[in-house]
């Protein structure tokens, strides 16, 4: 089983008028976050469909994948990473994964909110018994790079997972001055999901910061509460 199999299937699938409509939604042009990504143009349950037959592929395989120029190839290959991960057989192998993810992630090649958005969470789960885990999260949210950032935010999700709140709190107040608005999302998803656990806890939570976050933040935060509270967290935060 070869990368360059998988490629070539993948190729098969291509659009161009819709690898178009994907640049344009991706930010791929001068200036955007993802200049310079390059799509073949396939929908993501095509996507799924056709990497399903390539989750075998072994990791110096699956780095040929990541390597690609096509978006729609690293994000296959962190769908079979996912897979890999959540069958692994032990704890080594599991943080063979990691490493190789947090390698991929420094080279710049998981380079988009979709990419990260569909591994994070799961790869994130090495981190809870991880020594260092909190210091190494909190120099992942101190980073230059946008998509660390935003990672070490998704990577919280595993522990919000078994019910675990404070990382996400942590990292989250962590990025409340950060300028991008993919963080600002990123910020308020994690709140909000943190929000379904204990409402309480997040209340108080806007009661300490909210008047500090952006309102995009604000509003993903309290997306789940009534419509007359959601009015007046608007209201009170100005």
């Amino acid at each position: 089983m070869r990368a360059e199999d998988f490629l070539s299937a993948l190729q098969e699938e291509a659009s161009p008028r819709k690898a178009r409509e994907l640049q344009r939604f991706f930010k791929t042009g001068v200036g955007e976050y993802a200049h310079g990504d390059i799509f073949l143009g396939i929908t993501v349950p095509t996507t799924r469909k056709l990497v399903r037959n390539y989750f075998e592929l072994t990791l110096p395989e699956v780095r040929k994948l990541m390597k690609s120029q096509f978006h729609e190839a690293r994000f296959s290959a962190l769908v079979i990473l996912v897979h890999k991960f959540k069958r692994a057989n032990s704890h080594e192998e599991q943080e063979q994964i990691f490493d190789f993810y947090m390698a991929e992630l420094r080279k710049g090649r998981i380079n988009n909110w979709d990419l990260v958005d569909v591994s994070a969470p799961t790869i994130g789960a090495h981190l809870l018994d991880m020594r260092g885990a909190r210091t190494y999260l909190q120099s992942m949210a101190e980073d230059a790079n946008l998509w660390i950032r935003r990672t070490s935010i998704l990577f919280t999700f595993a522990s919000l997972k078994i019910g675990d709140r404070k990382p996400t709190l942590t990292i989250c107040t962590k990025l409340l001055s950060d300028d991008h608005d993919l963080i600002h999302k990123a910020v308020g998803w994690a709140l909000r999901e943190a929000g379904k656990q204990s409402p309480s806890e997040l209340r108080a939570y806007l009661e300490k910061y909210g008047r500090k976050m952006s309102r995009t933040t604000l509003r993903y935060a309290i997306e789940k509460f009534p419509i007359d509270e959601r009015k007046q967290w608007l209201e009170r935060t100005r």
